[in-house]
């Protein structure tokens, strides 16, 4: 009897043990996973901020003040949370972004504006990369996410490399 109940007790109390692990471990997993999602958005919306708030000072030739504490912290962020794949990915996204900030942020916007063709030029190694960065964001989420052969939001100008559309572009 003492046998059967010490038994009893000990497999109750293994069971909450291991319901308890397993309980924190899957929450663990959606905690990244959340985090994950916030930091992802957030360097993508810096991204998309930066790209645009530049492309339009050039194109309209006035002053521009970018947030660039916000953007190395929006990478950082991401870099903290990301798989490693994903934060190859990141790196590589950043520096095809410094190829478009060279060409862009060194010519005064009032003053020696860059064209729209030097704009979109200078933004195909960003647009690129991004690519890149989304499908392994998308890749490390699940098995159900395919890759995208094209891209959303981010990146201006006109890269058909980047676009799956078959719809015609405003101006064609």
């Amino acid at each position: 009897m003492i046998v059967t109940t010490f038994g009893g007790a000990f497999s109750a109390t293994l069971g909450v043990m291991v319901g308890g692990i397993v309980t924190r471990r899957v929450q663990e997993r959606h905690w990244l996973r959340d985090k994950q999602l916030q930091a992802y958005e957030e360097l993508f919306a810096q991204y998309a901020r930066f790209m645009m708030t530049l492309r339009q000072a050039h194109l309209s030739r006035t002053p521009v003040t970018v947030d660039w504490a916000a953007w190395s912290v929006a990478l950082v962020s991401a870099s903290l949370v990301a798989p490693l794949r994903v934060a190859r990915a990141i790196d590589g996204f950043g520096q095809a972004v410094a190829v478009y900030l060279a060409a862009v942020t060194t010519r005064d916007p009032v003053d020696d504006p860059v064209d729209e063709g030097t704009l979109t030029e200078a933004s195909r190694p960003a647009a690129a990369a991004h690519l890149v960065l989304l499908n392994e964001i998308r890749r490390s989420m699940g098995r159900t996410l395919e890759d995208l052969p094209f891209y959303l939001g981010g990146t201006l100008g006109r890269h058909p490399e980047g676009t799956g559309s078959t719809l015609e572009q405003p101006g064609e």
